[in-house]
């Protein structure tokens, strides 16, 4: 008589969780990394737009800038990937997109790549970084609808977000506007002041859950539990 095949084994017929390997319950949270990085990278360019700390738009200031966009950019894909793995879906979607976004920022500011130089010579600079900027803005339109299931902090960073990218597309596509361009710089220095304030408060939540520390009105600001 046939043997009947023994129940430890996987066969077809049984349910795909079953057969795949479980996501292992200790990986880190990368919510605290995505926003600190996302934080860092949106002040630096909030300062190259208002002209605190650094000068404002100097071929100096650009290549510096340029230079920590494309890091932090590839750092934010980092954990966007992470957070995939989490499946913290809004959270990988946010980081990834974000770095991306970054890292075509910082590519094009750093002038060993010729871009800045070419769309200068042909008066196309800030009209390529308005339309960057717009497609970005509305990604963040977006973004803002999947946020609203998250936390009342993501929620803000990317509300805050969103009207600081759609003033630099403004004030961009306006033939660089000065007034327009530095209070979208310093709307992206208040997005990154909120960030940190989620990363603070994502990291402390990460580590001691039922903390009564969670910045500052109770676990609904915490990002990710």
């Amino acid at each position: 008589m046939a043997q009947f095949q023994s129940s430890s084994s996987p066969t077809p017929f049984q349910p795909v969780q079953e057969r795949e390997e479980a996501v292992p319950a200790n990986i880190a949270n990368p919510a605290p990394l995505g926003l600190g990085v996302m934080a860092f990278a949106t002040a630096v360019l909030g300062c190259f737009y208002t002209g605190f700390i650094i000068p404002y738009e100097t071929a100096g200031s650009r290549i510096a800038t340029g230079a920590t966009l494309l890091i932090t950019g590839i750092i934010l894909i980092l954990a966007g990937m992470w957070a995939y793995r989490k499946n913290y879906m809004v959270h990988a979607t946010t980081f990834t997109s974000y770095g991306g976004f970054l890292a075509v920022l910082g590519v094009i500011f750093m002038p060993n790549f010729g871009i800045t130089g070419a769309l200068s010579t042909s008066g196309a600079l800030y009209y390529v970084l308005g339309l960057l900027f717009l497609c970005w803005t509305i990604f963040t339109g977006v973004l803002i609808l999947g946020a609203l299931r998250t936390s009342l902090f993501l929620v803000a960073t990317t509300l805050v977000l969103f009207v600081a990218y759609l003033l630099l597309t403004i004030g961009a596509l306006a033939g660089n506007n000065y007034v327009l361009i530095h209070i979208g710089g310093w709307l992206a220095i208040a997005t990154a002041v909120i960030a940190w304030l989620a990363m603070a408060a994502s990291i402390t939540s990460a580590r001691i859950p039922q903390a009564a520390f969670s910045i500052p009105l109770g676990r609904r600001l915490v990002l990710v539990e």
